[in-house]
């Protein structure tokens, strides 16, 4: 029995993929759309009222995260307690545990979000970034040291997918 909670809103219903992996216990609303592959977690909040929510191909959007409005391209992981307002997510790209992102961000492809982080609105994320602090400062990630492609691969590259698979009471 599924009790995903999903709702209209001005004639607007949201869409999940057949392949997707959407908590009973998340809430969706209005122009939402999750593609294959996804998972949304529970008390994860979607909602697609002042524009849509798209969540892409093999894109994981953790525990209590919110997306308002938000556009997140495929392989993107949201962390728990995230929250995305009016934000474009590109591919590949990760935002960590409790980041806030504030209206009108843009985070380019490949970039990282630390925990915690802070980004006020109209910042454009450079894409291959590492972004931390409150409010967020940019570092490109040649500059840190970090492997950003092996912090991206133990999260995902199919790992999550196949964690929300097995989550057969979550997802069922």
């Amino acid at each position: 029995m599924v009790d995903s909670r999903t709702y209209a809103f001005e004639g607007e219903r949201p869409i999940i993929d057949d392949a997707a992996r959407v908590s009973r216990e998340a809430t969706l609303v209005g122009d939402v759309t999750v593609a294959a592959d996804a998972s949304v977690w529970p008390g994860v909040v979607c909602r697609g009222d002042v524009g849509p929510v798209e969540i892409g191909r093999e894109t994981h959007v953790g525990d209590n995260a919110i997306l308002h409005a938000a556009r997140l391209a495929d392989e993107v992981m949201v962390g728990h307690g995230a929250v995305l307002n009016e934000t474009t997510v590109e591919s590949q790209a990760l935002v960590g545990f409790n980041a806030t992102i504030n209206t009108d961000v843009t985070i380019g492809s490949g970039s990282i979000v630390a925990a915690g982080t802070v980004i006020p609105d109209g910042y454009s994320i450079p894409p291959e970034s590492f972004v931390r602090g409150v409010p967020a400062e940019i570092t490109p990630l040649e500059k840190t040291g970090i492997d950003a492609t092996s912090i991206f691969e133990s999260y995902s590259s199919g790992e999550y997918t196949d964690l929300a698979q097995r989550h057969e009471e979550i997802f069922e």
